[in-house]
């Protein structure tokens, strides 16, 4: 390669490469922060190959998306004067232009964690880019937390470079311990407008009305942001349309090469092009021409529901950081024009930062990494946002659920699943399809699960449906613009295992039984008497409907659900033969504890996930299974189960004090809540006879609990929350505690505090009760928390009603120096 020269292209990060070679050249770590157009994804990279330290190795840079990665790849190709694939190449899925004499490989960020299982130090790679780190996308965090990893285990030498325009720079500091590099930029100025609120309900309507009149305004191509395919299709007629002139132009990650290029080069007649834009045109292209940029100002993610274990595309407002990022790109080549379709108070209400995926994403491809990876405890690792507990707790159970996972370790089923660079799920359909013969099949079916559906809403559920037209298509060449992406996924597929496809009509019931493999949780059963209504085997209800071919079938196995809440809605399913589904009936002991019959019920059960087919009693089982299914029923239903009398709950509310009194004492989380929650730890030894309702009852919680605490918690809560307080008459007077450390109360006769000058104190006397006053009829008479201040006044308020009313007790005048009495005094 003939020597680089970085300052004979005028871009902005020039400025900064000195201070980056010099800061890499001394430390591993680094993030930059430059906008769009500065150069820091295409001219920073090249400069950096030649660096004494890289010492021949390789730059892996990270790219969020695909048309990203290969766009990028031919830009820096092209500024070497190369070929793409030489010095610097491509990686995406099932595609690849490297080389042995490659040096720089641009990739999509899922690759890296593939490349890092097969190499867990990363030996031929001397520097990690992560560009755009700012859209916080999953491959991305995980990428990140593997090579901080590798870096603080293996590869101290490893450099990891974070960059992207807009993102919380400092907060990534602090975690990386990484100095924040910046580069200006030349962005030029963007004027920002405010125009009338879209309807969410008609997106690509109203957004296309407020286009028309702007193109009169200005010149120059638009680029204008929707959610999705089908605002940008709803769009796109009306410009269409109404601007004969001007050439309306899509972009979305679903086309071609050729139609992307379309809207990204220049219109080859010079017309002015309005490109209709999905968020993959937030950063990383460069579109040239753009002068104007209009937002709708929602997208669309798929966001991971932990309730029901499913996915659902859902509509939402963009953040803050990825409006600015849609308004930037009128300023790249020129000043330009930002039309923002929502109000400067909603405006104001945006999120500052776009939601990190990891935090709402299907994390089971993630895990399964992390297994491999050796990693147990997964959110010990270094996450900016740690990945949710119970998304990660559900993903572990589809794992379990497609037996890549047993006892929380890989099995050897699952180390064959992690081989294939495909979803869990998918990888255990195809394998399973292996073994019956039917890989051809399983390959079009992945390829259909993964794509948009190619068929009208008004087709019908059946994914039979969807395997005919793809079939027909490679048979017949049948024309359909969304199938053609669809057989591109399946020739991956069928080159990954070697095989050729088949064009004749597919089995269903095979179709079915490969989809049960994918979705063991989505087997579904009709309801008796609930026509088209199913039973998922997660237990969940779900209906096609009615007039479906497959409302009236018996067994069905459901590919694509959505997360309602009640009844859901099957959207892709495919019929099931009963007797296909022998290999997946599991038969489990089942014990459990009804709390309405009132006792332990045992059977065993032949079951499909929450499908139950039979039961019959059980007459031996496992003790400790006993003990499980009855700790179980505490855990759920403790609070009716167990008896939390007042002496329970006053040690509780001691211990709750004492907590939050003394924040550094390290007391336990008790409440009845969290002690059901916790009961293995504590209640455990003592079920032991336990056999119907009646029987918790018996249980002394009180004891309990107190041995559940240490020798010295035990004295400390005797001396720092004592649950008696002795006063001047010599009586013990229970300490009324309140929960969450509300002060305590001390409810006692004014006659037994004569002589007492200083209100009582508990917690090292840094905590005054509050005396509840009781006349000698124990009736409340006084609330008081100062009682020097109450003998100097109030007492004698309080006297003259009580001497009317007891004249037998005695009341003197000066209560501080009188004896105090339990009763009526005696007199001799």
């Amino acid at each position: 390669m003939p020597k680089f020269d970085p300052f004979s292209f005028d871009l902005p990060v020039s400025e900064i490469i000195p201070e980056v070679k010099k800061h890499l050249s001394a430390s591993n770590s680094l993030i930059i922060q430059a906008p769009p157009g500065a150069g820091k994804s295409t001219l920073l990279p090249l400069t950096l190959l030649d660096e004494p330290w890289l010492a021949g190795k390789k730059i892996i840079m990270l790219e969020p998306r695909r048309l990203a990665t290969k766009s990028i790849a031919q830009r820096m190709a092209d500024m070497l004067g190369e070929e793409v694939g030489k010095t610097v190449g491509y990686r995406i899925r099932f595609e690849s232009a490297i080389s042995n004499q490659t040096r720089l490989e641009v990739i999509t960020e899922g690759i890296l964690t593939r490349m890092m299982h097969q190499d867990n130090a990363l030996e031929e790679v001397g520097l990690v880019i992560f560009d755009e780190f700012h859209e916080r996308n999953l491959f991305s965090e995980v990428a990140l937390a593997l090579a901080r990893e590798v870096q603080q285990v293996l590869r101290p030498d490893l450099r990891i470079l974070l960059m992207s325009a807009t993102i919380d720079a400092d907060q990534l500091s602090q975690l990386l311990g990484s100095k924040v590099i910046q580069s200006q930029g030349r962005q030029y100025p963007v004027e920002v407008n405010y125009l009338n609120e879209v309807d969410e309900y008609a997106i690509g309507e109203d957004t296309a009305r407020q286009i028309i009149p702007l193109t009169k305004k200005h010149t120059g191509d638009f680029l204008v942001f929707l959610p999705g395919q089908g605002e940008i299709k709803k769009t796109e007629e009306i410009l269409k349309r109404a601007l004969p002139e001007d050439v309306i132009v899509p972009l979305f990650g679903q086309l071609s090469p050729s139609e992307q290029n379309r809207a990204i080069l220049p219109h080859p007649s010079g017309k002015r092009k309005i490109v209709l834009s999905t968020d993959i045109a937030e950063t990383s292209l460069t579109i040239e021409g753009v002068r104007v940029v209009v937002d709708s100002g929602f997208a669309k993610s798929n966001r991971f529901d932990a309730r029901s274990g499913l996915s659902r595309l859902v509509l939402h407002r963009i953040s803050k950081d990825s409006a600015d990022q849609r308004s930037g790109r009128a300023g790249r080549l020129s000043s330009g024009h930002s039309y923002r379709l929502w109000s400067k108070a909603t405006q104001a209400q945006l999120a500052e930062y776009r939601t990190p995926e990891l935090l709402e994403a299907d994390l089971t491809s993630l895990v399964l990494d992390m297994k491999a990876w050796g990693k147990e405890d997964i959110r010990s690792m270094t996450w900016l946002t740690p990945p949710p507990a119970g998304t990660l707790a559900l993903s572990e159970k589809v794992l379990e659920a497609i037996d890549a996972v047993e006892v929380g370790k890989l099995t050897d089923h699952g180390k064959e699943i992690h081989q294939l660079p495909v979803h869990p799920r998918i990888a255990h359909m195809l394998i399973y399809a292996k073994r019956m013969n039917q890989l051809a099949l399983a390959t079009d079916i992945a390829a259909v699960l993964e794509e948009r559906d190619p068929l009208p809403a008004d087709a019908g559920v059946d994914l039979n449906l969807r395997i005919d037209a793809l079939r027909k298509f490679r048979d017949r060449g049948v024309s359909m613009s969304r199938i053609k992406k669809i057989e591109k996924v399946a020739a991956q597929y069928r080159r990954l295992f070697n095989i050729q496809p088949e064009n004749k009509p597919a089995d269903p019931w095979a179709t079915g039984l490969l989809l049960a493999y994918a979705y063991p949780e989505r087997i579904a059963a009709a309801r008796p008497g609930n026509n088209a209504q199913f039973q998922l085997s997660n237990g969940k209800i779900a209906q096609i409907g009615h007039r479906d071919d497959l409302a009236h079938e018996s067994w069905l196995a459901v590919a694509h659900v959505d997360a309602r809440e009640g009844l859901g809605k099957i959207w892709m399913a495919a019929p099931l033969n009963p007797k296909d589904l022998a290999p997946l009936l599991k038969t489990k002991e089942v014990l459990e504890w009804d709390r309405k019959k009132g006792g332990l019920i045992a059977h065993s059960e032949i079951r499909i996930g929450a499908i139950i087919l039979g039961t019959r009693p059980l007459q031996k089982f496992d003790k400790s299974l006993a003990k499980q299914a009855i700790l179980e029923a505490i855990q759920e239903e403790g609070q009716f189960l167990l008896d939390w009398n007042e002496e329970v709950m006053q040690l509780i509310f001691r211990v709750q004090s004492l907590k939050k009194w003394n924040p550094d004492q390290n007391w336990p989380d008790w409440s009845v809540e969290t002690l059901c929650q916790s009961s293995p730890e504590w209640l455990e030894p003592y079920l032991e006879n336990i056999s119907k309702n009646e029987d918790f009852k018996k249980l002394d919680l009180s004891q309990i609990l107190l041995h559940s605490l240490s020798f010295e918690q035990q004295q400390l809560l005797e001396s720092l929350a004592p649950s008696k307080i002795t006063v001047p008459s010599g009586s013990q007077i229970r300490l009324e505690y309140k929960e969450e450390g509300v002060t305590p109360l001390l409810s006692v006769r004014l006659q037994e505090l004569f002589g007492l000058l200083d209100t009582p104190k508990v917690n090292q006397g840094k905590v005054a009760v509050l005396i509840e006053m009781l006349s000698p009829g124990y009736k409340p008479v006084q609330l008081t928390q100062d009682l020097k201040s109450f003998w100097a006044n109030g007492y004698f308020e309080v006297k003259k009603e009580l001497k009317r009313r007891y004249p037998k007790h005695e009341w003197p005048e000066d209560p501080i120096s009188a004896e105090a009495v339990r009763g009526v005094k005696k007199r001799f």
